[in-house]
């Protein structure tokens, strides 16, 4: 079974709150979710959480919209992905953050494609960051459930347990690691939802594709972005950013 793990929480310190944040009178967790489910491979889509009070309102927000939901530890979100994992018995692990309400299914599809083709521990577009071609907040990551309960077991730095792939890839473990690319470069582009300037481009992207009717794949994105000189310096704005980090 392969699922997609969301991990979510209202505790950011740059924009408090934004997974639930609208735009159009929808949350971007609720954006988020409906493209990931257009994947064509994925089986199941987790939002997972943290055990915390102050994320009531996110495991509130799924009960709501049927939204599988999983709640764990807040700081070692490594043992959070493990632990939902095997809960839901899966046997292939897309890990997604919260706070890229942009994700392009297609690229999901892809990562998931290459990893099993190579037959490969962990896959990735945008790990690790200094060699991505891809915008910062389409980030697909993929491994299987072995080299996750691996990395659960053997894992002992807490900064890489809250980073959950760290393991993986930052480090000469023996996992076969492997990154997908393109072509083109889109690397200095960012989808993510850190700051107020983020949101403000995200909720523009979204009226744009409302106006045309259109679902929004990457290649129209940076369209979008290219086309409009304001927004782009928006987007251009927090491109050093530790997004990515999450």
């Amino acid at each position: 079974m392969i699922a997609a793990i969301i991990q979510a929480r209202m505790g950011s310190t740059r924009l408090p709150g934004k997974v639930l944040k609208e735009v159009n009178g929808k949350p971007l967790l609720m954006y988020q979710v409906e493209r990931v489910r257009e994947s064509k491979l994925l089986d199941k889509v987790i939002v997972a959480t943290s055990a915390l009070p102050k994320d009531d309102v996110i495991t509130d927000f799924c009960e709501r919209n049927n939204i599988d939901c999983f709640r764990g530890s807040e700081n070692d979100v490594l043992s959070r992905y493990y632990e939902c994992a095997k809960k839901y018995k899966a046997d292939i692990i897309v890990r997604l953050t919260a706070d890229c309400p942009l994700l392009d299914p297609m690229v999901i599809d892809r990562v998931i494609s290459m990893f099993q083709k190579e037959k490969a521990d962990y896959a990735a577009n945008t790990a690790p960051p200094k060699t991505t071609r891809f915008p910062n907040g389409s980030d697909v990551e993929v491994f299987s459930i072995h080299a996750l309960e691996r990395a659960f077991i053997e894992c002992k730095d807490l900064h890489d347990r809250e980073h959950v792939t760290f393991y993986f890839w930052r480090y000469d473990n023996n996992f076969k690691t492997i990154q997908m690319s393109q072509g083109v470069d889109w690397s200095k582009y960012r989808f993510t939802v850190d700051y107020p300037e983020d949101l403000e481009v995200v909720e523009y992207i979204f009226q744009e594709l409302g106006k045309k009717g259109s679902f929004g794949h990457l290649p129209e994105i940076v369209d979008i972005i290219d086309a409009a000189p304001e927004i782009k310096a928006k987007n251009a704005m927090h491109h050093f950013g530790e997004g990515w980090k999450k």
